[in-house]
C-alpha cells in the first residue's frame, strides 16, 4: 500500500509542545501530536472504491493487513505523525471555549492527481481535547456517518468523504438518548476525508485567546493552500477570503434545504472553512415537509437548528467567523457588507432553488408567491417531501385536474385532504398549470430536467437504523445496498423501488428514526 503523502498543516503551523495524550488546554498552537488507540480485533466492514481510486489505492491494497491496520488505527504510517486539530466554537448560540478534535485523529495529508486530501480517523481514540470522553465511536453512529457522506455527495451537496468503515473489536458504553439507560455497543471507526477538516472554530479559539500571531499564521496556511485564487495574504485578501466562505457557505445550505436535509446540530465548531457538510451526528432527512422540525432531542425545545431556521443560522456562524477575523482586518465595514450581502443573496438563491425544484426556468412576478402558496399548503397536512417534489415531475399543464392523482402517494394522511385542503390543493395546481405555460419545454423535457433536482432516493432515517440493526446482529448487507442505491439518488433504479417509499408508522417515534441525540 504506497500513498503519495504531502503533509502541510503539520508541517507549517505551530504544533502543541507537550506530547502526553492528557486533557487540556492548549495554547498558541493549531494541533497536538496523538496516536491511535489500538484496538482488539478489528475488521473493515466497507470500503468505498470511489474514494480508495482518488487517493491513489486499488481493490487489492484495501484488502491488505495493512490497510486493515492503518485505517482501524492499530499502525501508523511510515513518516507520518498524526495529530488533533485545536479549535473552540458556539454550541447552540453560547460560547463553550476550547473543543478541538475529541474523537478524531488527522492521519495525514494525500495527494493524487493534483487533489490532495486528508485522512482522519473518526472513534480511534481519546485526544487532549476529549474532555470528559473517551474518543471512540460506535456502530450506529459510523455507519450513519459512512453512508450519509457519501450519499450527500452523489446528491450534489458540497461535503466530507468516507473511505472505510470498520469494527474495533471492542466495546462502546454510551447513553443513547442521554437519559441514564448506559449500554455497551460495539465500537466502530470511520475514516472520513476532506481536502481539509478546517472549522470556523479553528479561528475563533485564537481569536478568543487573543493570539493574533497563531490566528494570523493559521488565515495565512488556509488562504495559501485552500484559497491560492485569492492571491498573497493582506487585509483585502482577508475580506475576499470571507466573502468567499460565506458564498460557500450559502451554497451548502441552499442544497440542504433543496433536498431536504436537516444537520442537526450547527454549531460553529461543525461549520467547515470550505463551506464543505461536516460531523455528521443527529442529522435527518424531512419526510412531512415542516419548516419547524429537528432530528436533535437536545434541540427539541428551542428548535435552534430546525430545517427552515438553517440558512438563518449559517449567517449567525458567519458572524462569529467575522468577529474571529476582525482583528486581522481591524475594519468592520467590508465584513458587515459581506454580511448583508448573505441575507440578499439567501433571499434570492432560496427563491430560484425553489423555482428549479418545481421546474421553471423563466423568472415570473409572482413566482414568490406561488412558491410560499405551495409551503403553506405542505404545511397543512402531513406531506412527504421527497416524493412530493419527485411525483411533481409527472404534472401535466394541461391536465390540472389530475395534480392531487399524482401527488396522492405522497400524503402520510391522505384521508385529511378534503374540504378546504382539497379546494387549496386545487386551486394551487391550477396557478401552477398557468405558470407553467410560460416556460417554452415541453412537459417532458421540463420531468427530465426535475429529475437531476428532486432525488427520488435519500438516506431517510428508518432506512438508516435498519441497516444500523442488521449490522448490530452481524449482517452487513443493507450497508452495500444503500450505499450501492444512494450513488444514482436522482435515476430511477427500478430495483430499489421499495425505498422510493414513506417513512413506515413504525419509525414514527423510533429512537434512531425520529429521535437522535449528538451522539447518533
Amino acid at each position: 500500500m504506497k500513498l503519495n503523502i504531502k503533509d502541510k498543516f503539520n508541517k507549517v503551523l505551530p504544533a502543541d509542545p507537550i506530547l502526553e495524550n492528557t486533557r487540556r488546554q492548549v495554547s498558541k498552537a493549531c494541533f497536538s501530536y496523538v496516536l491511535p488507540k489500538e484496538t482488539a480485533k478489528p475488521e473493515v466492514l466497507h470500503v468505498s472504491p470511489e474514494m480508495l481510486e482518488n487517493i491513489g489505492l486499488s481493490d487489492a491494497d484495501a484488502k491488505s493487513d495493512h490497510f486493515l491496520k492503518v485505517f482501524t488505527g492499530n499502525a501508523v504510517l511510515e513518516k507520518t505523525t498524526p495529530y488533533a486539530m485545536c479549535y473552540g466554537g458556539h454550541q447552540f448560540g453560547n460560547w463553550a471555549g476550547q473543543l478541538g478534535d475529541g474523537r478524531a485523529i488527522n492521519l495525514c495529508e494525500v495527494e493524487h492527481n493534483n487533489k490532495s486530501w486528508q485522512l482522519q480517523l473518526k472513534g480511534a481514540g481519546e485526544t487532549p481535547y476529549s474532555r470528559t470522553a473517551d474518543g471512540l465511536a460506535v456502530l450506529r453512529s459510523s455507519i450513519r456517518e459512512y453512508l450519509c457522506s457519501e450519499a450527500m455527495f452523489h446528491l450534489g451537496v458540497p461535503t466530507t468523504r468516507a473511505l472505510s468503515l470498520a469494527l474495533s473489536g471492542d466495546k462502546v458504553l454510551r447513553d443513547v438518548m442521554y437519559d441514564g439507560n448506559s449500554a455497551y455497543e460495539k465500537g466502530a471507526i470511520v475514516c472520513r476525508t476532506a481536502e481539509s477538516f478546517l472549522r470556523f472554530g479553528n479561528y475563533q479559539i485564537f481569536a478568543a485567546k487573543q493570539d493574533n500571531e497563531t490566528l494570523n499564521a493559521l488565515v495565512d496556511y488556509t488562504i495559501k493552500h485552500h484559497f491560492s485564487h485569492l492571491g498573497e495574504p493582506s487585509k483585502d485578501t482577508y475580506i475576499q477570503f470571507f466573502k468567499d466562505v460565506s458564498n460557500r457557505t450559502l451554497d451548502m445550505i441552499i442544497h440542504w434545504q433543496r433536498v431536504g436535509f436537516v444537520h442537526g446540530v450547527m454549531n460553529t465548531d461543525n461549520m467547515s472553512i470550505l463551506g464543505l457538510t461536516i460531523d455528521y451526528g443527529p442529522y435527518g432527512w424531512l419526510e412531512g415537509y415542516e419548516y419547524g422540525w429537528t432530528p436533535n432531542t437536545t434541540d427539541s425545545q428551542h428548535k435552534r437548528y430546525r430545517y427552515g431556521n438553517q440558512p438563518n443560522i449559517g449567517l449567525w456562524n458567519l458572524l462569529q467567523l467575522a468577529n474571529a477575523i476582525y482583528p486581522l482586518v481591524e475594519d468592520a465595514e467590508p465584513l458587515e457588507t459581506i454580511l448583508n450581502q448573505y441575507k440578499t443573496d439567501f433571499e434570492t438563491r432560496l427563491l430560484n432553488m425553489m423555482r428549479s425544484k418545481l421546474g421553471l426556468k423563466v423568472e415570473a412576478e409572482n413566482d414568490q408567491r406561488l412558491v410560499l402558496e405551495l409551503e403553506d399548503i405542505l404545511h397543512s397536512t402531513e406531506t412527504d417531501m421527497t416524493i412530493f417534489f419527485r411525483n411533481l415531475g409527472d404534472f401535466e399543464k394541461d391536465e390540472a385536474s389530475k395534480g392531487l392523482g399524482i401527488i396522492q402517494d405522497a400524503f402520510y394522511k391522505p384521508e385529511n385532504v378534503v374540504g378546504n385542503i382539497e379546494k387549496r390543493w386545487n386551486d394551487w395546481f391550477d396557478k401552477y398549470a398557468i405558470r407553467l405555460k410560460q416556460e417554452s419545454g415541453s412537459d417532458e423535457e421540463r420531468k427530465t430536467e426535475m429529475s437531476t433536482i428532486n432525488p427520488k432516493y435519500v438516506l431517510r432515517n428508518y432506512m438508516a437504523q435498519l441497516a444500523i440493526d442488521d449490522a448490530d446482529k452481524g449482517d452487513y448487507k443493507l450497508i452495500d445496498e444503500f450505499f450501492k442505491m444512494l450513488k444514482n439518488p436522482y435515476d430511477e433504479q427500478p430495483e430499489y423501488e421499495k425505498w422510493f417509499a414513506k417513512r413506515p408508522d413504525w419509525a414514527r417515534n423510533k429512537v434512531g428514526c425520529s429521535m437522535l441525540s449528538c451522539s447518533s
